[in-house]
C-alpha cells in the first residue's frame, strides 16, 4: 500500500509537471503567433498557432481571432485538397470557439459565416443548393439578431431564388424569404442610419471627427452602401417574379386563414403597393382589415394611398400627418416625412413638399434623398417667369439646384454617381461664362423669388 502511494503521488507529481509545462509552452507560442499574426506574418504563426489550438483550447479567445486570420489566409494560397483541408479546419475552429468561447461566438453570425464559406467551396465541398439553403434558413431562424453580413443575407436570397426557378420552392415561400431578409435589411440600414447620424450633426454642429469617429463613419457608409446594394438588386430579382397576375390569386386565397396575421398583412400591402397592384378591390380589403387588426402609422399611409387613388387628396394628407404623429421612431417618422414631400412634389405643390423634405432631413441627415427632390423642384421652377425677371435669373436656379443636390452626395456617399450625373445636368443648363460676363453679375448674389425664396451666388469667372 505504501509503495502504491509513493507510485501515485510520482505520477501526479509528473503529471502536474506536464501540465504545468504545457500550459507555458502555450502561453509561449500563443504570444509569438500572436505577434507574428499582427505583422500579417501568418505562415510563420501557423505551427505556433496549431499547437496552442490543439493543447489549450481554452487559454484565449485570440486563439480563434487570429486563427481565422492565418486559415482565411491559407484557403487564399493554396488549392485542391490542400485548400479544402483549409476550409475543413476553419469550419472546425468556429465550432470549437463555440465550445470554449460561447458568450463571444453569436450564433447567426458565425453559423452565418460558416455557410457562407461552404456556399464559396460548393463544388469542392459537393454541396447541394438545398443543403446550402438549410444551412442560411437553420441560421437565420436560430439567432436573426446576429446574422447581420450584408453578402450572407444575399446569398440566403439568392438560393431561395435558385430553389424557386427550379421549381423546388413555392411562390409564398419566395416571397416570405424576401420578406424576412428585406426586413432585416430595413432593421440593419435604420441601425447604421442612427449611427451615422450622429456623427453628421457633430460635423454639421462645427465639431471634429477624431480619429475613431472618422474610422466608424467609413464603416457606416460602407455598411450602409452595401445594404442599399443588396436591397436593390433583390428588388429586381423578385420584381420579375412576383407580378398583380400572380399575387392577387395567392392573396385572395391565403386571406381567409391569415385575415387576423398582422405580418401577413403587413407584407401583402406591402408587396401589393409596391407592385402597383393597388386598383384591385383586394387592395382595399386587405388595406382595411390591416388597419382594423394592427393599426399604426403604416397603416395610415396606406389608407392614404387608397384615398389619393379616389381624389381624396385633402383626407389622404391628413392620414399621412397622422401617420407622422404616431411614429415616435425618429429614422421612420423621416420616411414618413419623405413620402409625403415626395407626394407633394408629384402634385406640384413645391412649398409645402420642401417642408417635409426638410423634417425628413432633421430627423435623418444622413439620407440624401431630400436633397435630390429639393433640387429637382428647383430644376422643373426654372422656366416659371415668376421665379425670375429674365432668362438669366431663370436660368440661374440650375446653379441653386447643383448645390442642393450636391448636399446629398455629402452626406450620403452612396449616391455619390447619382448625383453627379444631376449636377452635371443642372450646370449644363446654367448661364455660360459669356452670358455671366455680359450681365455684370459675377461673384454676386441673386435672390430667386416664387416659392424657392433663395439665395444663389453668381460663379465669377476666371
Amino acid at each position: 500500500m505504501k509503495l502504491r502511494s509513493i507510485v501515485f503521488s510520482v505520477v501526479l507529481l509528473l503529471s502536474f509537471g506536464i501540465n504545468a509545462q504545457t500550459e507555458l509552452e502555450c502561453k509561449t507560442k500563443l504570444s509569438i503567433f500572436h505577434e507574428a499574426v499582427k505583422a500579417k506574418k501568418y505562415d510563420a504563426a501557423y505551427e505556433p498557432w496549431l499547437y496552442v489550438k490543439d493543447n489549450c483550447p481554452d487559454l484565449n479567445l485570440a486563439i480563434y481571432s487570429d486563427g481565422e486570420k492565418i486559415l482565411k489566409h491559407k484557403i487564399e494560397n493554396s488549392k485542391n485538397e490542400i485548400q479544402l483541408r483549409f476550409v475543413n479546419a476553419l469550419l472546425d475552429l468556429w465550432i470549437l470557439r463555440g465550445e470554449h468561447f460561447k458568450g463571444d461566438t453569436p450564433q447567426g453570425e458565425f453559423e452565418a459565416k460558416a455557410c457562407q464559406l461552404q456556399y464559396d467551396h460548393k463544388e469542392e465541398l459537393g454541396k447541394t443548393t438545398s443543403e446550402l439553403f438549410e444551412c442560411f434558413n437553420a441560421a437565420f431562424n436560430a439567432d436573426k439578431e446576429t446574422f447581420t453580413h450584408p453578402k450572407g443575407l444575399y446569398t440566403y436570397f439568392s438560393l431561395m431564388v435558385e430553389l424557386f426557378d427550379s421549381g423546388k420552392k413555392s411562390s409564398a415561400e419566395l416571397f416570405d424569404t424576401f420578406d424576412d431578409v428585406s426586413e432585416k435589411i430595413d432593421v440593419e440600414i435604420q441601425n447604421y442610419s442612427e449611427k451615422l447620424n450622429a456623427l453628421v450633426e457633430k460635423i454639421d454642429n462645427g465639431g471634429t471627427l477624431t480619429n475613431s469617429e472618422e474610422n466608424k463613419k467609413r464603416a457606416y457608409e460602407s455598411y450602409l452602401k452595401n445594404y442599399t446594394l443588396i436591397q436593390n438588386n433583390m428588388n429586381v430579382i423578385v420584381d420579375k417574379r412576383a407580378t398583380c397576375k400572380n399575387l392577387i390569386p395567392l392573396y385572395t386565397k391565403d386571406f381567409e386563414v391569415y385575415q387576423n396575421d398582422s405580418i401577413w398583412l403587413k407584407r401583402s400591402v406591402s408587396r401589393m403597393y409596391h407592385k402597383d397592384c393597388t386598383d384591385d378591390d383586394l387592395y382595399e380589403k386587405l388595406v382595411k382589415q390591416y388597419d382594423k387588426v394592427a393599426p399604426s402609422a403604416d397603416t395610415k399611409v396606406y389608407i392614404a394611398t387608397l384615398l389619393f387613388k379616389k381624389g381624396k387628396d385633402k383626407e389622404a394628407l391628413q392620414y399621412l400627418e397622422k401617420a407622422g404623429e404616431l411614429e415616435t421612431r425618429s429614422f421612420k417618422k423621416a420616411n414618413i416625412m419623405f413620402r409625403i414631400g415626395t407626394i407633394l412634389k408629384d402634385k406640384q405643390q413645391y412649398s409645402k413638399a420642401r417642408n417635409y423634405l426638410s423634417e425628413a432631413l432633421k430627423l435623418n441627415p444622413s439620407n440624401g434623398k431630400p436633397h435630390l427632390l429639393i433640387a429637382l423642384m428647383y430644376h422643373d421652377s426654372a422656366k416659371d417667369k415668376n421665379c425670375g425677371k429674365d432668362n438669366f435669373e431663370q436660368r440661374a436656379i440650375f446653379w441653386l439646384a447643383a448645390e442642393e443636390a450636391q448636399k446629398a452626395s455629402r452626406v450620403d456617399p452612396t449616391l455619390n454617381d447619382l448625383v453627379q450625373k444631376y449636377v452635371d445636368s443642372y450646370l449644363a443648363k446654367a448661364p455660360a461664362k459669356e452670358k455671366i460676363f455680359l450681365s455684370g453679375l459675377a461673384g454676386k448674389t441673386l435672390k430667386i423669388g416664387c416659392w424657392i425664396n433663395r439665395s444663389v451666388k453668381v460663379p465669377t469667372i476666371d
